[in-house]
């Protein structure tokens, strides 16, 4: 782990002003070492600059696409060919946008958890949902247990 910057630290106390007494309540599954204040202020500050470039990606995908919808039929012969390159492009752009309009959404909702205290619980069982996997995707708001049983659905 590295040690955060003192304006690292700073934008954590900002965010999360009750972070420091929150983190005590975050469960741990089995085995596991309670949570500590530098690991939940490590993955809050990746949400947070996930956050901010996901913002400004997608800002440059609704541009691109707005741009590829504005100019769908310019320079388009009546070429079939053409018309179906262009519709891939305007499909693919579509997709770029949808899926990182999803990430934020997670990012958000993965910051609010943090913010309000809840980081850390299942959303369905209310268990832990366990520090390797919230390490590995802090955005994660089942355990696996939970994922499982909602991928078989």
């Amino acid at each position: 782990m590295a040690k955060l910057s003192t304006s690292q630290r700073a934008t954590i106390r900002e965010e999360f002003p009750h972070l420091a007494r929150d983190v005590k309540t975050f469960p741990v599954r089995d085995g596991e070492d309670p949570w500590t204040l530098q690991e939940v202020s490590e993955l809050a500050l990746l949400l947070l600059e996930d956050r901010e470039r996901y913002t400004r990606e997608l800002a440059a995908a609704d541009a691109e696409l707005s741009d590829l919808l504005r100019n769908s039929g310019d320079g388009a012969g009546d070429d079939q060919a053409d018309y179906g390159s262009s519709a891939l492009e305007r499909e693919q752009e579509l997709t770029l946008v949808n899926n990182l309009r999803d990430l934020l959404a997670q990012t958000s909702h993965a910051l609010g958890r943090i913010r309000n205290g809840t980081y850390a619980t299942c959303e369905i069982t209310g268990s832990p949902i366990g520090k390797a996997r919230l390490q590995a995707f802090p955005r994660a708001t089942l355990s696996v247990e939970a994922k499982a049983r909602e991928e078989r659905r």
